[in-house]
Formats: C-alpha cells, structure tokens, sequence
C-alpha cells in the first residue's frame, strides 16, 4: 500500500475528529485525519506526522494525515489501511488455497463483514482490525471501547455453528511489536469477547507491518496474548 505525494509536517491541535491543524512549510494548515478514533497517545502537539496530497482539487483540505512519528515509532493512522494491507496479504499468505475467491464487504446476519473467503467447500469470515496503541513494543487493541468490535466477535462466534470458519485478524499498523493482546483497561467486554472467541474456534491472527513515509505492508506474526 503506497500513497501519493507524501510531505512531514508537525502536528498542532485537532479541533474535531476529522480535521487536524499541522505546520506544513512554515504555514499552518487544516488536513484531514484519517483516522476517527481518539489517538490521544499518538496525536501530541509538536509530534512529526505524515500528510498526503489527494488528487481531488475540489477537496476541502489538500492534504491527509496518514502517519504519526511516536519517538522513534512510526504509526500509519489510515483507518482504511487494514482492509487494503490484509486484501494485499491474503492472497500471498498461505491462509488459504492458491485459488481461494476473496471477495471484500460481506454482509451475513446483522453484521458486515470484512471479508468472505471461498475454497472449494470452505467458507470463511474474516474481520480486520485495525491496531495502533502500543505500550514498550506490546500492542493493544481496542484503544477506545468498541461495541461494534463486539458485535463483530459475537456474530464470527455464532457463524461457526452455520458451517463457516471465522477469523478475526489483527493488523498491527507499525513495526517491532513482541506481542499483542485486547486492551482490557479500556475495554474489558472486548477482551472477554475474544477470549471466548478463541475458545470457540475462532482464528486470531495478528500481523505486523514494515512501515514507512510513503505506506505500509504487512511483513511479520506476533504473539497473541489473552
């Protein structure tokens, strides 16, 4: 996943979810974040962020911020990310068959899933999350309380008995994580969730990703820790 046109500014204050004000060249300038979450440990007035340039000139803002320096850590923020780095890493991951059919945005029950995923008899449901709290190389998710996340996990728990295989997978938006497990200081419904997932028969998969100023890709497995 690379992106476009891609500029380091410093952050400055976000005055709603959507929008960020960053010094970029000297001049102050309101950017889209592409991120809805709260970020609080990530987006600190003075941190270096990554913007990149949209191609549509009848936007609002010019730029999106994609990125965050955290010390020497960088942190993609895309939201979008996950989806585009797991739909570029299935097929390549030895998951599934070579002929798999993975369709993306699958609705079953009363839950939209990430991705259905067909081999011969097989069928599948996976949900990618994205992750992007760390605590001295550990990370966790969620990093606010997420009842969709629940909902997610219940309606992946109860496909098992309709004949599918579930996954929930991870995707570490940074580099050098040793291990990840459900933030259950924030959360603690999610992480009872998950572990009853794993009880279940639902695959947890977390992967890390080699991340840089122009995009992200996923490169490496990390120990779950529930």
């Amino acid at each position: 996943m690379r992106y476009t046109r891609c500029r380091e500014a410093v952050f400055l204050a976000r005055p709603n979810r959507f929008i960020a004000r960053v010094i970029l060249d000297g001049t102050e300038i309101s950017v889209h974040v592409k991120n809805t979450g709260r970020c609080r440990e990530l987006l600190l007035p003075g941190a270096k962020v990554i913007l990149s340039q949209g191609n549509n000139p009848a936007r609002k803002t010019k730029y999106d911020l994609v990125a965050v320096w955290k010390g020497e850590l960088l942190v993609n923020l895309d939201a979008q990310a996950p989806n585009v780095l797991a739909a570029e890493y299935l097929p390549r991951s030895g998951l599934f068959a070579p002929h798999a059919h993975i369709r993306p945005e699958y609705t079953h029950g009363d839950s939209r899933f990430d991705f259905y995923i067909e081999e011969d008899e097989r069928k599948h449901l996976m949900e990618a999350k994205g992750v992007t709290l760390e605590e001295r190389g550990h990370a966790f998710f969620p990093d606010a309380p997420t009842q969709r996340g629940v909902k997610h996990i219940n309606g992946l728990i109860r496909a098992l008995d309709e004949g599918f295989e579930s996954w929930l997978f991870f995707v570490v938006q940074m580099e050098g994580m040793t291990a990840f497990s459900p933030n259950d200081r924030t959360h603690p419904a999610f992480g009872e969730a998950l572990r009853r997932a794993n009880e279940a028969g639902v695959h947890l998969l977390a992967m890390g990703c080699q991340v840089d100023t122009n995009g992200a890709k996923i490169t490496y497995p990390i120990p779950i820790l529930l």
